[in-house]
């Protein structure tokens, strides 16, 4: 048994589709306000500025998390490891149900560091703060990409650690990107209503096809966790 299922780039790739929808209602508004106006010479600056540090740091954490993960790994049961694809179920389980919201505890120390980063923001230039906000973005008390630093950790080498943290923020990144690019459209087109309920049916919808391919470890016919993303 191997953990190239739920750890591969694949499947944080496709959690980063689906909590875009969340990463939205979190990032977006701080991303939009950063992006100066439509048509000013900074916009694309402070846009890729923030993508790219925001990756940066999600890979920087992807890393420590996989080096962690090669310790706690090595001393893991194998009939555990079987059961650790339903970990990606369970994560989008969470998404859909807004369950981090109870399970996950916030953490204070955070808190009053983002109110220094906010202070330290106001006396910067669009373009600095751009790096300091994607840099910082992590430090936000964000529930789903707390359990994809967990998932991180499965990989058991910090280079995959980094490689998974990627895939995720590249799956968050075409609908931030459309964000900062046309939040006001997105706004006076899309309620916040309609953002949740699409995130919820897309969290249900993977949490139901992945339970499905992962059925044999329940008993029943059909592939089991090495037949993860695997047609057959």
């Amino acid at each position: 048994m191997t953990l190239g299922n739920i750890d591969s780039p694949a499947a944080a790739f496709i959690a980063g589709l689906v909590t875009s929808l969340h990463c939205l209602g979190m990032c977006g508004p701080i991303a939009c306000w950063l992006t100066p106006a439509r048509g000013s010479g900074d916009a694309l600056t402070v846009t890729v500025v923030y993508q790219l540090t925001r990756l940066a740091s999600y890979a920087f954490l992807g890393a420590l998390a996989g080096a962690a993960g090669s310790v706690v790994l090595s001393v893991i049961n194998t009939t555990i490891l079987a059961w650790l694809p339903w970990l990606m179920v369970a994560f989008f389980l969470v998404v859909a149900f807004r369950l981090d919201r109870h399970l996950l505890p916030r953490i204070p120390a955070l808190s009053r560091l983002l109110l220094r980063i906010q202070s330290t923001l106001a006396r910067r230039s669009r373009v600095t703060a751009a790096a300091i906000v994607g840099v910082s973005t992590p430090l936000l008390p964000c529930g789903p990409l707390y359990f994809l630093i967990g998932l991180a950790a499965m990989t058991g080498s910090a280079l995959r650690g980094v490689e998974f943290m990627l895939a995720f923020g590249c799956g968050t990144l075409p609908l931030l990107w459309l964000a900062q690019a046309n939040y006001g459209w997105l706004r006076a087109k899309i309620s916040p209503v309609a953002m949740s309920r699409a995130q919820t049916i897309l969290a249900l919808t993977a949490a139901l096809l992945i339970a499905w391919r992962l059925r044999a470890t329940l008993g029943f016919s059909g592939p089991g966790a090495e037949g993860f993303f695997c047609c057959h």
